[in-house]
């Protein structure tokens, strides 16, 4: 039997989406308390949630033990998978972990893909507001196919997925409610039009606008856009982040926001949100 048709198993190029742990600096102790802060307050929330090492933002004279990181989010039940690096590839594999390439565009420096980041989403922002239309990732070459599919898919089943218009490539729209465990990701500006149920997750790289109720998990700007925003008509959320700054249901939203409609934005790496005047 040839080993394509076999019934055991198959072996296929594709991408998993994970989280990215952007390293910004070489101090070990900083980094570790900074952490313990962040996740003292939910400890369990990314519990076992795979994460893959950025270290693209040091100095090129600059370098960290890896296995020192790993460890380090292990101690907060984060699974490292791998090392994202360009130039720092040399001392990067010493540490024992796979190379991975991000979703960025491929090769190209961390600061250069966080500025076309912001230019893409910024670039969907302008399109939705002069055509008043939504849009969903759709151009692809036969190499990165898979990347945009993963990009661009539902979970967890296709009898559950939901319709996705397409007429500009940097944003998308989803038109029916999420359910709980389904994901969706839009690598430019995303729009939701129905219910997102509590366990379902919005995530886009520019912003997020959500005309109907908010229970569940929206983060928007992350592959690390900080003017990326979140619009939401009635917020009553698990998670909120925006760039990789987030809040949860552990520190209740104030009675002015709670269930209102709402926009939210980064102020000096802190959340912002505020009551949208809809009148």
């Amino acid at each position: 039997m040839s080993p394509k048709k076999s019934p055991f198993f198959e072996l296929r190029s594709g991408s998993v989406d994970t989280l990215m742990f952007v390293v910004k600096t070489t101090d070990l102790d900083a980094m570790r308390a900074e952490l313990t802060r962040r996740f003292e307050a939910t400890p369990e929330f990314f519990a076992n949630d795979v994460v893959a090492i950025d270290v693209r933002r040091l100095a090129g004279n600059e370098r960290i033990p890896l296995a020192d990181i790993a460890q380090l989010l292990d101690s907060v039940r984060m699974r490292p998978i791998g090392v994202v690096a360009n130039a720092e590839q040399g001392w990067a594999t010493e540490s024992g972990l796979p190379l991975l390439e991000a979703r960025d565009r491929r090769g190209a420096p961390a600061k250069q893909a966080d500025e076309d980041s912001a230019a893409s989403a910024a670039a969907g922002a302008e399109a939705s507001a002069a055509t008043g239309t939504a849009a969903s990732t759709a151009s692809a070459t036969a190499s990165t196919a898979m990347d945009t599919a993963a990009a661009a898919g539902v979970e967890p089943s296709p009898a559950a997925e939901p319709v996705r218009l397409a007429t500009s490539p940097q944003t998308m729209v989803v038109d029916k409610p999420l359910r709980s465990g389904q994901r969706i990701y839009a690598k430019g500006d995303l729009v939701v039009l129905g219910l997102v149920s509590n366990g379902a997750e919005v995530i886009a790289e520019g912003n997020i606008h959500i005309y109907a109720p908010l229970r569940g998990r929206a983060l928007a700007g992350v592959q690390g856009n900080h003017d990326a925003r979140i619009f939401c008509t009635c917020l009553e959320p698990e998670l909120i982040s925006i760039a990789g700054i987030y809040r949860t249901t552990e520190n209740p939203l104030p009675a002015d926001v709670l269930g209102k409609p709402v926009q939210i934005w980064l102020e000096d790496e802190k959340l912002m949100i505020e009551p949208l005047r809809l009148t």
